[in-house]
C-alpha cells in the first residue's frame, strides 16, 4: 500500500518516484531489513538500466554492509538473472533494483529469497514489518559486511538457457530476429543469447542505459511504431521486453502485434511436447495454455495473482512450466523468477521445429478475447457484491482462491481487489470480443449498484 509518501511498500518490496517517496535514505532502510531478515550473509544486489540505479545500488548496499552482509553486486542485470545467480551462489537472498513496467520517473527494490524466487507474502511480510519499525540488525566495526563485483552471471543465464532447447534445430533454421529492449536491462543477454542460437539479430534500444524510446510497458498502444520496424527488418519474429526483462512481448512477421498472453501459449505449447507435466497459471491469464495443457493430458493448476503465488503452487504441484500472462514464462529448470530468455529459447524452437511461421502457429491456436476493466469499490463491500455475483450466475464454477473467479465450458471472468489502489479489477475471457465485454458491463452493472 502507498504511505503518506507515495512511496508503495508491499510484501515483495517498495516502489516510488525518485527524489519524492523513493529516496536513497529509504532504500538503505529497506536493505538493511532484508540484512536482518537474514542476519548477515550473501546478497545478490543488481538492477536494471535506469539512471536512479547507481544512486539507489549505493544507498541499498550500505544497508546490506551495515547488516554485515557479504554483497556479490552482479551491476546492470536483468531480474531473473539475479534470481538464478541467487540459486547459483548458494545466497540467502538478493535485491533487484527496478522499478519493472513503471514510467521513467519511478524506480524501486525488488526482493529474493534464497530459492531465487521472489519472496513469499508470508516472508516479504517480516522484511515490511523491520523496514516499518526500524529495528536493524547493525554490524559492529570488525563485522561489517563485503562487497565484491560479479560480472559472469549473464553468462551463466545463457548458458543455462541454452542447454535447454535444441540448439542445431534452431540454429539450422537460420531465423531472422528482432529484439526491442527499450533501453531495459535485458538488451545485452537477448542478443548474446539468440546470435548463440545462430539467429540474425536487428536490435533496437539494446544497451542498457535507462534511455525509454517508448513507454516501458510492452503493451500494444505502446508498441505501435515498433510494430512496423519488425517488418520493415524483415524479421521472422519480433521479441519486446520491458526494463527490467521479466516480461516478453511478441510481434509477429507481419509487424502486428501478437502481445504477451501468447508468449505464454507457445512456450507451454513447446515445453510439452519436451516434456509432459502439470502446469500452473495465474487466475487472470488466458485459458489458451490451460486448453493446450489438456490437449497433452496434462494438469492445469490456478494460482493467485502474483508471481509468488504462482511459484509456490509450481513448487507444490511440480509443474514443467508455468506462468503469467503478462509473457511472464517461469521455467524451474532456469528458475523461479519469470524469464523471457527461456521464453524466447522456447518460441524459436517451436517456429524451428514445425517450420512454421509465427503468424500461422498463432493462427492454430484457440481463439480467445480477454477483456479488462476496472471500478472503484469500498473494499468493505465486496462480500456482498462476490454473493450476488454468484447469484446471479449459479450455472458457473466458483473459484474463491484470489477474489472471485466464475468459469463456463468457453469463457470466465475474474473480479479481485487491487493490492494497491481502492478499486476492483474485472478480467474477462471469451471466444468473441463482445461476449467478453458483455461479461465485464455485466459485473460492472453489479458493482456499482
Amino acid at each position: 500500500m502507498a504511505n503518506d509518501t507515495g512511496l508503495i511498500v508491499s510484501v515483495s518490496g517498495i516502489r516510488g518516484i525518485v527524489g519524492e517517496g523513493l529516496i536513497p535514505e529509504t532504500a538503505t532502510a529497506f536493505a538493511a531489513s532484508l540484512a536482518t531478515h537474514t542476519g548477515g550473509g550473501r546478497i545478490v544486489l543488481s538492477r536494471d538500466g535506469r539512471p536512479s540505479g547507481l544512486m539507489l545500488r549505493h544507498a541499498a548496499l550500505a544497508g546490506l554492509l551495515a547488516g554485515g552482509c557479504e554483497v556479490v553486486d552482479l551491476g546492470v542485470a536483468p531480474t531473473p538473472t539475479c534470481g538464478l545467480a541467487v540459486r547459483r551462489l548458494a545466497a540467502a537472498g538478493g535485491i533487484q533494483i527496478t522499478a519493472s513496467h513503471n514510467p521513467a520517473p519511478w524506480n524501486g527494490l525488488k526482493l529474493f529469497g534464497p530459492s531465487g524466487m521472489v519472496l513469499t507474502a508470508t516472508e516479504g511480510g517480516k522484511i515490511r514489518d523491520l523496514f516499518e519499525s526500524r529495528g536493524f540488525r547493525r554490524a559492529s566495526w570488525q563485522d561489517v559486511g563485503t562487497a565484491t563485483e560479479c560480472r559472469q552471471a549473464a553468462e551463466w543465464h545463457r548458458d543455462r538457457v541454452l542447454e535447454l532447447v535444441e540448439k542445431q534445430t534452431i540454429q539450422a533454421r537460420g531465423l531472422r530476429t528482432f529484439v526491442d529492449a527499450n533501453g531495459g536491462a535485458g538488451g545485452p543477454l537477448g542478443e548474446s543469447l539468440l546470435r548463440a542460437l545462430g539467429c540474425v539479430c536487428v536490435c533496437h534500444a539494446c544497451d542498457a542505459d535507462g534511455r525509454f524510446q517508448h513507454e516501458p510497458e510492452p503493451v500494444l498502444e505502446n508498441l505501435r511504431e515498433i510494430g512496423p520496424l519488425v517488418a520493415q527488418h524483415r524479421a521472422d519474429i519480433g521479441f519486446v521486453l520491458d526494463p527490467d526483462a521479466d516480461r516478453l512481448a511478441l510481434i509477429d512477421e507481419m509487424g502486428r502485434y501478437v502481445g504477451e498472453e501468447l508468449t505464454l501459449a507457445l512456450a507451454v505449447q513447446f515445453r510439452l511436447q519436451q516434456q509432459r507435466g502439470p502446469v500452473v497459471l495465474n487466475m487472470s491469464t488466458s485459458r489458451l495454455s490451460e486448453d493446450l495443457a489438456k490437449e497433452q493430458g496434462c494438469s492445469c493448476y490456478r494460482a493467485a495473482v502474483g508471481e509468488a503465488n504462482v511459484v509456490e503452487q509450481m513448487r507444490e504441484v511440480g509443474a514443467v512450466i508455468g506462468g503469467e500472462g503478462n509473457g511472464g514464462v517461469i521455467d524451474p529448470r532456469v528458475g523461479w523468477v519469470r524469464d523471457p530468455f527461456i521464453g524466447m529459447g522456447l518460441v524459436l524452437n517451436l517456429m524451428a521445429d514445425t517450420g512454421k511461421k509465427l503468424s500461422q502457429l498463432v493462427a492454430e491456436l484457440p481463439g480467445y478475447c480477454i477483456i479488462k476493466d476496472k471500478y472503484t469499490v469500498a473494499r468493505d463491500r465486496l462480500p456482498n457484491l462476490f454473493a450476488a455475483l454468484v447469484q446471479r450466475w449459479p450455472d458457473a464454477a466458483v473459484n474463491r482462491v484470489d477474489g472471485l473467479r466464475l468459469d463456463w465450458a468457453d469463457r470466465w471472468v475474474h473480479v479481485r481487489p487491487s493490492n494497491t489502489e481502492p478499486i476492483v479489477r474485472v478480467i474477462a475471457e471469451a471466444p468473441r470480443a463482445d461476449e467478453a465485454k458483455t461479461l465485464c458491463h455485466q459485473v460492472g452493472e453489479l458493482l456499482r449498484t
